[in-house]
């Protein structure tokens, strides 16, 4: 992936856009096979677009991260406004989330001009290391990841113009409001251009275009305030962001454990045998894998997902800035005088560290193809669990209302992919033409509910494409907690 022209380099560019583009097709094809799109707070997300009431419910109080508004929920009210189709307009919003990498990848490809497409290979990387982290649960920082790469090859694009300058600011903005993590992958880009030298015109150009989409991203914020019950929730969300312990899940650990152990028997085997030390070594990890799947595993990477935004956050600079360091000492424009940089570069381009890192990307992606699999097939079992409850007749008049059922009758296996805010949501989406006998929710309780009273008052008055006894549910269960 590096500059050097070696066997084992090409190995692991094709290695890397092999596994970014099959991730990137994998992404649409499970996530709307599976109705991904309705994980987690996907369920809330789906019925707020199927109701055609996305910016009320919920983007007026993030309005930082406004394209990912524009991007995924006016098309999907788009499709329902002209079809009266609340399922096409699920589809399209899903459709939407899940081709975000790939066409995130596309536009790479088609903006890259570095050497050998440099930034397109790291991109791939990205996209099959990091992304499989998150997928399924829609977090915004999905969409920065996608966005971030083509920003990134844009920016390192030397050609100049007006046009060139305008193009880069809309960029610029488009990648500041997916979530106020990408204000760091902008900050990112920019240090990246740093190394051309800090008179680069092109560096000059980002730091113009970084400055003047952050007065749009401050204008945008001051224009449209999250309301006073949400203010509180997003510094949360910002903490739980920048949290390092998110990394300490089980199966981080699991995939750290694998990857050091790999690297122990790497430096073992170059003694022995150098030429085949990676091959060797990754297929005694995945045995090890395998072994631990098949006779000691007992946990299931769900709502950790959300969490895992934090190796986006982490990972995807640093992917970033090794693609611009080895695309500008490729060209001889490396200008920023860091000490040890060159050497560093050039030993992580060697032989043995282009072996390792292709057995250690080959190992990443058994890992997530495997937790990938076991949870697309819990999520089918828990949707029919709730489909079961919502289209039943039991009923829970402790919750509030006797339309209303606990979910805590769902096999705690399977429970495990349940998302306290979102499974009344989830009932409508999954009965037949979402009308379900039933609102299920969840039993565990908790202190978040979406809507307020008036918010879904007004909403179940509006002609929508769900039916209003839906809506009618959603509004008694949002009145009895805002």
């Amino acid at each position: 992936m590096a500059s050097c022209s070696t066997y084992d380099s090409d190995a692991l560019r094709r290695l890397a856009i092999a596994t970014g583009l099959a991730w990137g097709v994998s992404f649409v094809v499970l996530g709307l096979g599976y109705g991904l799109q309705t994980y987690g707070d996907g369920s809330i997300f789906s019925y707020m677009a199927a109701v055609q009431d996305s910016w009320a419910f919920h983007w007026r109080n993030i309005s930082g991260r406004a394209f990912v508004y524009l991007f995924c929920f006016v098309p999907a009210e788009t499709v329902v406004a002209l079809t009266g189709s609340a399922r096409a307009g699920i589809i399209v919003y899903g459709l939407m989330l899940f081709a975000a990498p790939l066409i995130g990848l596309a536009l790479t490809y088609r903006i890259d001009r570095s050497p050998r497409r440099l930034f397109f290979t790291y991109a791939c990387a990205s996209t099959a290391v990091l992304c499989p982290f998150v997928f399924g649960f829609p977090t915004e920082m999905w969409m920065a990841h996608a966005v971030f790469w083509p920003v990134l090859a844009l920016c390192h694009d030397e050609r100049g113009g007006m046009a060139r300058l305008a193009f880069e600011f809309v960029a610029m903005v488009a990648l500041v409001l997916t979530h106020e993590g990408a204000v760091i992958f902008a900050i990112a880009i920019v240090v990246t251009l740093a190394l051309r030298g800090l008179s680069n015109r092109l560096f000059l150009r980002a730091v113009g275009a970084f400055v003047a989409a952050m007065l749009v991203w401050a204008a945008v914020k001051a224009a449209f305030p999250p309301d006073a019950y949400f203010g509180g929730i997003v510094w949360r969300a910002a903490l739980l962001l920048i949290d390092v312990r998110n990394l300490t899940t089980p199966f981080f650990l699991l995939l750290f454990a694998a990857l050091v152990g790999y690297g122990v028997v790497f430096v073992l085997l170059g003694r022995i045998s150098p030429a085949n030390a990676h091959v060797i070594s990754a297929v005694i990890a995945a045995l090890a894998f395998a072994v631990y799947w098949l006779w000691f595993d007992r946990f299931l990477h769900t709502d950790d997902r959300y969490g895992a935004r934090t190796a986006l956050l982490i990972g995807t600079p640093i992917f970033g800035a090794l693609a611009a360091a080895y695309s500008l000492l490729s060209n001889d424009k490396l200008r920023l005088p860091i000490p040890l940089l060159r050497p560093a570069l050039v030993l992580l381009a060697n032989r043995a560290a282009m072996q390792a890192a292709t057995g250690a990307l080959a190992l990443v992606t058994l890992a997530n193809a495997v937790e990938t699999a076991k949870f697309v097939t819990a999520w089918s079992g828990y949707k029919t669990a709730v489909r079961a409850l919502a289209v039943g007749t039991a009923s829970d008049l402790s919750l509030g209302d006797p339309r209303f059922v606990s979910s805590a009758g769902i096999d705690p296996a399977l429970d495990r992919l349940a998302w306290f805010s979102t499974t009344p949501y989830l009932s409508i989406l999954l009965a037949p033409g979402f009308a379900p006998n039933r609102l299920v929710v969840d039993a565990q309780g908790g202190r978040y509910f979406w809507l307020s009273c008036a918010t879904a008052a007004a909403n179940e008055k509006a002609g929508r494409a769900i039916p209003v006894e839906s809506r009618r549910l959603i509004r008694i269960y949002s009145c009895l907690h805002r």
